[in-house]
């Protein structure tokens, strides 16, 4: 069973950083894909950052040119760089991983981050 352990969050002013790291274990092979969301009030996750097995990454049009995922494959850990933070990143931020098609995602146990103007 796949155990995700989460760090990093919490708060910070506008304009301040962040870095959110994720570490996956109990699994032998690599993921096919490896990210973060975020979950508002209303529950709903969207999408931060992922990356594939073969290293494609996409980020969330908010996150394009202030956050940068980056993954140690050896280590099974990914890390969200979040650079000039908003009041709007606020949430509860999830690491989110899957081994393959033919079983579902794992998700860690949430981490808060908080921006104040």
């Amino acid at each position: 069973q796949v155990q995700l352990v989460e760090s990093g969050g919490g708060s910070v002013l506008a304009g301040e950083s962040l870095r959110l790291s994720c570490t996956a274990s109990g699994s032998d092979s690599s993921f096919i894909i490896m990210g973060w969301y975020r979950q508002a009030p209303d529950n709903r996750r969207t999408l931060v950052a992922s990356i594939t097995r073969n290293g494609a990454i996409n980020y969330a049009a908010s996150a394009k040119g202030r956050f940068t995922l980056s993954r140690d494959s050896a280590k099974k850990t990914i890390d969200l760089e979040m650079n000039n933070l908003q009041p709007e990143d606020t949430d509860v931020y999830y690491c989110f991983v899957r081994a393959s098609l033919a079983v579902d995602g794992s998700w860690g146990q949430g981490t808060q981050v908080t921006v104040s103007s």
